[in-house]
C-alpha cells in the first residue's frame, strides 16, 4: 500500500534521536496529527508508548529499532523506507481492558497491549482469588501476583514468568502466575479471546496490591477485571521478512 504522508517519532535516546534527524533530512514528512502512516523510532517500550498515543488516530504505525530488543520492531535502515511501507504486513493487535476498583472505591480503566499484572506492593504476599466469566476457578493464589497477556505480549513479561507463548490467531489469553507460593505446582492457564478474568484481591488493605496494564499503574486496588476489547484495533506494519507472527513461533524455540 502506498501512504501520502508520513511522520517520524522518536524515542529520547541519542541513537533515536540522531535517526530521526537522519530520516527527516531523507524524506517528506508531517505531524503524526496530519500523517497516513507513523514511523516510531526506539525500542519496544517506546513502541507501545506510542501505540497508545496515536491510538485514537487509527492509523498504522511502523517501528524501526533503535532501541535494545526491539520485538516488536522492524530493522533500521536509512534507505528504501517508502518501499519497505509498500510491503509491509499488517498485523491487527487487539488490546485489553483493564478494568479496577481501588480500596477507596474509586473506578480505573486502562488499555493494555502486552499485558495485566496484578503485583504485591510490600513484603507480603498477595492473596487473590480468580474468577472466569464469573465462575470461580481459584478460591486463593498466594503469590508476588499473577498476569494476564495477549498473544503479542505471551513473549514478554508473561514468558519470563514461565508463561506459555502464543501464536498469534490462536485467540487465546493467557493467565499466568508470579512466583506462586501457594498452590505451588500451579502453572497458569489459557484461556479463550473472550473470556473476561476478575482478581479479587484479599485483605487488600494489610496485603496492598497494585494493577499495571502496560505503563499505566493503579494502586491499592481490591478487583480487576480484564478482558479483551475487541472494538479497539490498533494496526501495525511489519517487513515480510520479520513479520511478528513468525517472531512468536520462534520464540519457542530459542535455547
Amino acid at each position: 500500500m502506498k501512504y501520502k504522508t508520513v511522520a517520524f517519532v522518536a524515542a529520547r535516546q541519542k541513537q533515536a534521536q540522531d535517526a530521526l534527524v537522519c530520516l527527516k533530512k531523507r524524506y517528506a514528512h508531517v505531524q503524526p496529527s496530519r500523517a497516513d502512516v507513523i514511523v516510531v523510532l526506539g525500542g519496544d517500550g517506546f513502541m507501545l508508548r506510542s501505540v497508545h498515543k496515536y491510538l485514537h488516530r487509527g492509523v498504522p504505525i511502523y517501528g524501526m529499532n533503535r532501541g535494545s530488543v526491539g520485538f516488536m520492531m522492524n530493522a533500521y535502515k536509512e534507505t528504501g523506507l517508502l518501499h519497505r511501507l509498500e510491503r509491509a504486513e499488517p498485523i491487527i493487535l487487539h488490546p485489553l481492558s483493564m478494568e479496577c476498583v481501588d480500596t477507596r472505591g474509586r473506578k480505573h480503566h486502562a488499555l493494555a497491549i502486552n499485558e495485566v499484572s496484578v503485583l504485591r506492593q510490600t513484603r507480603q504476599a498477595a492473596k487473590i482469588r480468580i474468577y472466569v466469566d464469573d465462575q470461580l476457578r481459584m478460591n486463593e493464589l498466594v503469590c508476588d501476583g499473577a498476569l494476564v497477556a495477549t498473544p503479542a505480549g505471551s513473549t514478554a513479561y508473561n514468558l519470563s514468568a514461565h508463561g506459555p507463548i502464543v501464536p498469534l490467531g490462536a485467540d487465546l489469553l493467557a493467565l499466568t502466575p508470579i512466583s506462586a507460593f501457594r498452590p505451588r505446582q500451579w502453572k497458569g492457564a489459557l484461556l479463550p479471546g473472550t473470556a473476561t478474568v476478575t482478581f479479587e484481591i484479599i485483605d487488600p488493605r494489610e496485603r496492598p496490591v497494585s494493577a499495571v496494564a502496560d505503563d499505566t499503574e493503579i494502586r491499592r486496588v481490591k478487583r480487576v477485571t480484564v478482558y479483551e476489547d475487541r472494538t479497539i484495533e490498533p494496526l501495525l506494519l511489519f517487513d515480510p521478512e520479520h513479520n511478528l507472527e513468525d517472531r512468536i513461533v520462534r520464540e519457542q524455540f530459542l535455547v
